[in-house]
């Protein structure tokens, strides 16, 4: 896929992309070479994928990546019970193997007519062999299928968005072949355009107490996980729902703090915390 104007991304009407972002993005697609995505879990990885898709006007094929995953499943599988199964039901499709391919997320998007975006989500999921194991095909946008003798090829090269969580380290030979952009949380000014976009008609004072509060849980040292971009918004929208002008004072706790604090352990820290500080006052 070609950096025309058509193939460049540059935000859109739900999705607030920093500059420094956006040139990432199109840095990738004009050097051709995956664009790997690092960042704390909620600042907005995954929704990268599909925000791109839906501003080039492209399919999404997103490939979520488990512990089991291997690279040869999103080449495709050969079902070999299947086949056994259908001989000895003397099932005439045994005799063309095609019938027995099952394609894999690398090969929908190699063959998709329009292009498309293909996201390798998690990637820091999988073993550590398989980011090596997709380096040929990656990077020839080919492979071959051995059952079928068929080269299969990318007639539009797809945009390839990876994603890591910093789970493990990903090896130098794959990392050199990806363009990277680490997605920085974002600053208070960039987070309320965010908050704007999703809830235009929240009350602003509302707004401004919520943040000030979601800062400040944010710097609570020793939490076990801080509140992301996508934690903040479902708490908004779960106080919008309650059509509040303000936050309510209602103990040591913030209203509805679930969507915030995902351990129990932070719960008690926060308490504790703000306990003090009003014993303090």
């Amino acid at each position: 896929m070609s950096d025309s104007p058509n193939h460049r991304f540059e935000g859109t009407d739900r999705y607030v992309a920093t500059d420094d972002l956006m040139i990432a993005v199109n840095a990738a697609i004009t050097l051709e070479r995956p664009l790997l995505v690092k960042g704390e879990p909620g600042t907005g990885k995954t929704v990268l994928a599909e925000e791109i898709a839906k501003s080039l006007d492209v399919p999404l094929i997103p490939w979520s990546i488990k512990s089991s995953t291997k690279a040869q499943h999103g080449l495709y599988e050969y079902d070999a019970v299947a086949r056994l199964r259908d001989s000895q039901l003397g099932d005439e499709r045994v005799h063309d193997i095609g019938n027995y391919i099952v394609r894999g997320k690398l090969w929908e998007a190699f063959t998709s007519d329009d292009g498309a975006v293909l996201l390798i989500d998690e990637i820091d999921k999988a073993d550590i062999e398989f980011p090596n194991d997709l380096l040929l095909e990656l990077d020839r946008m080919e492979f071959f299928v051995y059952e079928t003798k068929e080269t299969v090829r990318a007639t539009r090269r797809p945009i390839v968005i990876i994603t890591s969580n910093n789970e493990k380290e990903l090896p130098d030979a794959f990392l050199r072949r990806c363009f990277f952009h680490f997605i920085r949380f974002p600053d208070e000014e960039t987070l309320k355009r965010i908050v704007d976009v999703h809830f235009p008609r929240l009350q602003l004072r509302l707004v401004e107490e919520a943040m000030a509060l979601f800062f400040e849980l944010r710097e609570v040292p020793g939490l076990k996980k801080r509140p992301s971009t996508s934690e903040l918004l479902d708490w908004l929208k779960l106080l919008g729902a309650e059509k509040l002008d303000s936050l309510p004072k209602v103990g040591s706790l913030p209203k509805l703090h679930g969507a915030l604090l995902k351990h129990e352990d932070d719960v008690e820290l926060v308490a504790r915390m703000r306990d003090r500080g009003r014993r303090g006052r």
